[in-house]
C-alpha cells in the first residue's frame, strides 16, 4: 500500500530522480545528435565537393582530348545556376581555381553537388548527384532519434528502480522520526554504520536525538520520582502536625494547603510508576454505567449522567474510577458548566461549555505541569496526564477534541468485552 502511495506521488524524490536522469539523457542525446548531425554534414559537404571538382577534371581531360564534351558537363552559362556563377565570378570558397555549391533546395529531395571553374575565358562546370548521401544522413538522424529514445526507455525506468534503495532509506528514517515524535523514544532507524552517505548521516542524527531525548526523559523520570519520594516523608509530618493545631481559620488554611500538596506529591509518585511501567490492571467485568455513575458521587461534583446502550466490560474498576475522576474534576476546574457525562456502549465522554482544550494539547497531548492557554485556568496539568497513562494501563484509548459548539470533550474508549 506505501509503495503504490508512492509511486502516485508525482514529488516524490524517486521520480524527481527518473525526471532529472531524462532530462540528462535528452540533453546528452541531444547534444550528440547534434555534434554528429553537423560532423556527418561536413564530411559529407568535403566528399561531395572532392568528387565533383574530380568529376569535373576527369571531363575537361577527357574534353580536351577528344573535343566533344563529354555527358554530365555543362558548357553553357544559362544552363548554370546563378549562385555557381556568382561564386564563380566572385572567386567565392574557390580553391586551385575550382569553386563547389551545394543544391540542396530541390522540391524532389535530389540533391546536388556543383563544381565549376573558368574554362578559355568561360564557366563550365559538372553536377553530381547526392541523393545517396541524404538518404545516408537521414538513415543516420532516424537510428539517432531511435536508439536515443530507446535507450531512455530503458535508463528511465532503471533510474527510478536505482533509485528506490536510498528512498526506501528515507522513508524508513521518516517512520522512525514520527514515531519519535508521537512519543515512542525507543525507535531507531537501523542504519548503522552502512552506507557512509549522507542518508547515513541523516539516520545517525536521527538516532542520537532520540538517544537524547530518551535519556533526557529518563532523566526527568527519575528526578519526578526521586522528588516525590523525598517529599514524601515531610510532608506526612505535615499532615500530621496540621491535625494537631488547634481549631481555627488559620488551621483550616493550613490543612488546606497541606492537602493541596499530598495530593501533588501522590499525583507525581503516581506518574512516576506510570513511566516506569510498574503499573498492572486488576481486570474484572463491571457494568460500565454503575460503575461511572459510582465515580460521579464520589467526586460530590454536579455532572449529569446520560447512559445510552451501556455495556459491560473487562476493565480494572480502580483505574476507571481514577480517569473518570480526572476528567470530570478537570472539566469543572478548567471549565465551564455544564459539565456532562454519557455513557455509549463502552465508551464514555465528559464535556464542559468552556473555553476548549488549547491547540497544544490537541496536538501533542496532555503535557505534566502545563494547562494550556490561562483561559483554562491553573492547575499542574498531572490530572490528563494521569488520567492517558492509566487509560494505557487498562488498553483503553482517550481522545481530547473540542466542540464545534464550544467546550473542551475527553472520550474514553474501553477494549469491547469478549
Amino acid at each position: 500500500m506505501d509503495l503504490i502511495r508512492d509511486l502516485r506521488n508525482w514529488r516524490s524524490l524517486r521520480w524527481k530522480i527518473a525526471l532529472l536522469v531524462a532530462v540528462c539523457c535528452c540533453a546528452v542525446a541531444l547534444t550528440v545528435g547534434r555534434l554528429v548531425h553537423s560532423s556527418t554534414l561536413d564530411r559529407s559537404m568535403n566528399d561531395g565537393g572532392a568528387k565533383a571538382v574530380e568529376s569535373l577534371s576527369r571531363a575537361l581531360e577527357d574534353y580536351e582530348r577528344d573535343g566533344t564534351p563529354p555527358p554530365g558537363l555543362h558548357l553553357t552559362p544559362g544552363a548554370l545556376p546563378d549562385e555557381l556563377l556568382h561564386r564563380l565570378r566572385t572567386g567565392r570558397d574557390a580553391s586551385g581555381g575550382y569553386v563547389t555549391w551545394y543544391d540542396g533546395d530541390d522540391p524532389g529531395d535530389h540533391p546536388s553537388m556543383w563544381a565549376a571553374r573558368t574554362y578559355r575565358g568561360e564557366p563550365i562546370a559538372v553536377e553530381t548527384d547526392m541523393t545517396s548521401d541524404l538518404l545516408t544522413r537521414r538513415a543516420l538522424d532516424r537510428h539517432m532519434w531511435k536508439y536515443s529514445l530507446l535507450t531512455l526507455g530503458v535508463v528511465v525506468p532503471l533510474a527510478a528502480l536505482a533509485a528506490e534503495l536510498p528512498h526506501r532509506r528515507l522513508r524508513r528514517v521518516a517512520r522512525t522520526a514520527r514515531r519519535i515524535a508521537a512519543g515512542d523514544l525507543t525507535a531507531r532507524t537501523g542504519a548503522g554504520g552502512r552506507g557512509g552517505d549522507e542518508i547515513t548521516d541523516i539516520s545517525a542524527t536521527v538516532d542520537s536525538m532520540a538517544d537524547s531525548l530518551h535519556q533526557r526523559l529518563l532523566t526527568e523520570q527519575r528526578f519526578t520520582a526521586d522528588v516525590a519520594h523525598e517529599l514524601r516523608t515531610p510532608l506526612m509530618g505535615l499532615v500530621t502536625a496540621s491535625g494537631l493545631l488547634p481549631e481555627g481559620e488559620a488551621t483550616e488554611l493550613v490543612q488546606d494547603r497541606v492537602h493541596v500538596l499530598r495530593t501533588l506529591v501522590e499525583d507525581l509518585l503516581e506518574i512516576s510508576r506510570l513511566d516506569a511501567g510498574a503499573e498492572r490492571a486488576d481486570v474484572r467485568r463491571v457494568p460500565l454505567a454503575e460503575a461511572v455513575a459510582e465515580s460521579l458521587s464520589r467526586t460530590g461534583l454536579e455532572a449529569p449522567l446520560t447512559e445510552e446502550d451501556a455495556a459491560s466490560v473487562e476493565t480494572d474498576p480502580r483505574r476507571l474510577d481514577r480517569i473518570v475522576t480526572n476528567l470530570v474534576v478537570n472539566a469543572h476546574r478548567h471549565g465551564r458548566h455544564p459539565v456532562t457525562v454519557t455513557v455509549t456502549g463502552a465508551t464514555v465522554t465528559v464535556r464542559d461549555h468552556g473555553p476548549g482544550f488549547p491547540a497544544e494539547l490537541l496536538t501533542d497531548g496532555p503535557q505534566r505541569f502545563r494547562t494550556g492557554t490561562p483561559e483554562r485556568g491553573r492547575g499542574h496539568g498531572l490530572g490528563l496526564t494521569i488520567a492517558l497513562g492509566q487509560a494505557r494501563v487498562i488498553g483503553a484509548s482517550l481522545s481530547f477534541a473540542n466542540a464545534p459548539d464550544g467546550g473542551a470533550v475527553a472520550t474514553l474508549r474501553l477494549p469491547p468485552s469478549d
